[in-house]
């Protein structure tokens, strides 16, 4: 997929831009090295980002997100973007056309903001999901992209959010082997709950 000379460009887009959006830009920061650059925001921003994604970003994955902030997807309706991903049904309803050609993706998870329980449930929760986004981040950044035709993009980034996942680790290790690019992993090592 042709995407000039820039690194590829990913909005993620939620309702609040607290968690599951920014769950996914910081993992492709982190996974997808110079390939891409990642941003993230909501269609109601909530103003702040949860403190359980910054500390599950931290404490479980080793992510320092400490600069993250929840913005309107309004400040990068001028942006040209090579994919634009939806990460909850909310945003998925209610997302804009933007300019240039993105390919449109949605991997709903669930809300772990909306989770109400201890903290420990609350913080399990929030790594769960976070587990389900990092998985599909990598599994994007294993793709080779370069080489795929744009509906094959399409079509394989929708995948990813429909769980499809042994189709598509078999697609990235296939085309990981004779690529150069690191073979897709299931999920980052577990670590015990505090």
């Amino acid at each position: 997929m042709d995407h000039g000379d820039h690194p590829f460009r990913v909005l993620f887009l939620c309702t609040g831009n607290s968690a599951r959006s920014v769950f996914s830009e910081y993992f492709l920061r982190k996974l997808g090295g110079e390939r891409f650059e990642a941003y993230s925001a909501g269609a109601n921003r909530s103003g702040v980002v949860n403190p359980y994604t910054l500390k599950v970003l931290g404490e479980r994955f080793g992510i320092d997100a400490s600069d993250a902030r929840s913005r309107s997807w309004q400040e990068f309706e001028k942006v040209e973007f090579d994919f634009v991903i939806t990460v909850c049904d909310k945003a998925r309803e209610t997302c804009p056309v933007w300019p240039g050609q993105p390919v449109i993706a949605h991997w709903g998870a669930d809300d772990p903001a909306a989770f109400a329980g201890s903290p420990e449930a609350t913080e399990r929760f929030f790594y769960d999901v976070g587990r389900i986004l990092h998985r599909r981040v990598l599994l994007l950044t294993s793709l080779p992209l370069e080489k795929l035709s744009r509906l094959k993009v399409e079509k394989l980034t929708r995948d990813i959010g429909q769980d499809d996942a042994a189709k598509l680790e078999k697609v990235a290790s296939d085309k990981s082997q004779t690529a150069g690019y690191p073979k897709a992993a299931v999920s980052p090592g577990r670590r015990k709950h505090r």
